[in-house]
């Protein structure tokens, strides 16, 4: 079995204790931060689109915060990094317009599949190869085509509720603007603060009145496999968590000094999309913006106590998923737009920025379009077809773009 061998020996509670400090008590906290704001208000914006209950929803978050902990505090241990696991946020996206035809247990279906093939692909080591098969501009170019719509929901929201979203795009903007502001306050939890202050000005909180649900009772949803679901979304979710998502934080981890286990990683992904998919959550993925930040200050050996304190406060998280959810959903419409669009804006940049820097870009320009049309075939979702169409493009009119690139 081609798996990283574990660091030895494993850190005991004294050796947890010695190694961290309030630098990487602090940098945990606002990687948590960070996932527990914007990626939150886009799986609400996907799961209100597609007409999910209040429940599926909380069922969601659980397992996205409550079981993916589980598995970063298993991998910051076994391997002393800070190999933080969460949820892919374009799989996320993908979800969106799948749901407009398909059902709810044949999505979940389609992130069992996923989960198992991600498995194969780690415990066999093709994962490397599989990684490189698709060339990123056109994976990106899919990325920007379904994030696009965050950008566009992002100015929607100013121009529907602006008293809202307005001062939410200006903070972001002014603790953008300076890397000290920045290190102060992240740009996304200053939009986060305002935006909540604003709605208690506006009196626009809508609580429904009901006693909530304080801990967490997720609901297991029974898979269907249906053939047009694992067309539409299995590949495309693979390459969003082993491409874009593990790729970016293994990356990330590598540009700070350490050297991620990429086949368990796999592993982990595969075993934790089926376990996450019981309760319907998405698939599992390495995280790139949490690790770069639990990465970024410090001694490198130190590093993975803060991914160890992210995992604890997912599992806290993760068990009040229903209080969470109830006062998300209570905010208005805008609210949770302007959050999603501005905690996609770097990503959607980044998508463009790779998609038509060098090479592939007709190919990607092709997959974007066809993304962004949105029209299905076969009853099979737009971005499948982006990748195929862009591909096939690329393959005919950019043949010296894959000589370059060695495939």
């Amino acid at each position: 079995m081609p798996l990283e061998p574990a660091h030895r020996p494993l850190p005991g509670w004294s050796q947890v204790a010695t190694d961290s400090g309030g630098l990487y008590l602090a940098n945990a906290f606002i990687g948590f931060i960070f996932a527990a704001s914007g990626p939150v208000a886009i799986i609400l914006a996907v799961g209100a689109r597609g007409g999910l209950s209040e429940a599926a929803l909380s069922s969601w978050i659980f397992g996205s915060f409550f079981l993916n902990g589980l598995i970063t505090l298993l991998f910051c241990a076994l391997y002393r990094q800070p190999l933080v696991f969460f949820w892919t946020i374009p799989g996320t996206v993908l979800v969106g317009p799948a749901l407009d035809h398909l059902s709810w247990p044949e999505v979940v279906g389609a992130f069992h599949a996923t989960g198992a093939l991600m498995l194969v692909l780690g415990l066999s080591g093709w994962v490397r190869r599989a990684m490189q098969a698709a060339p990123m501009p056109i994976v990106m170019g899919m990325v920007a085509g379904v994030f696009l719509r965050f950008g566009l929901g992002l100015v929607h929201a100013v121009r529907d509720d602006f008293w809202i979203a307005a001062p939410m795009v200006l903070v972001f903007l002014a603790l953008s603007a300076s890397a000290a502001w920045q290190r102060r306050l992240p740009p996304l939890i200053g939009a986060l603060v305002v935006g909540a202050v604003a709605i208690a000005l506006a009196g626009k909180f809508q609580s429904s009145g009901a006693a909530p649900q304080v801990l967490a009772h997720p609901g297991l949803v029974a898979p269907v496999f249906s053939w047009r679901a694992m067309v539409e979304l299995v590949v495309p979710l693979a390459i969003t968590v082993l491409v874009v998502q593990n790729g970016q934080g293994v990356a990330v981890l590598n540009a700070a000094g350490h050297q991620p286990p990429v086949n368990a990683i796999t592993v982990a992904c595969g075993a934790g999309s089926v376990l996450a998919a019981l309760v319907g959550t998405v698939s599992t993925c390495l995280t790139g913006p949490v690790n770069a930040i639990i990465s970024s200050a410090g001694e490198r050996h130190r590093h993975y106590t803060a991914g160890l304190m992210v995992g604890v406060l997912a599992l806290a998280f993760g068990l009040l998923a229903p209080v969470f959810t109830r006062l998300m959903l209570a905010t208005p419409p805008a609210f949770i737009a302007a959050l999603a669009g501005l905690a996609m804006l770097r990503v959607l940049q980044t998508a463009f920025n790779v998609s038509f820097r060098e090479r592939f870009t007709l190919g990607a320009l092709v997959t974007f379009l066809v993304t962004v049309a949105d029209v299905p075939i076969f009853n099979i979702g737009a971005p499948f077809w982006g990748l195929v169409f862009g591909y096939a493009v690329s393959r005919l009119l950019e043949r010296k773009d894959f000589g370059a690139r060695g495939g």
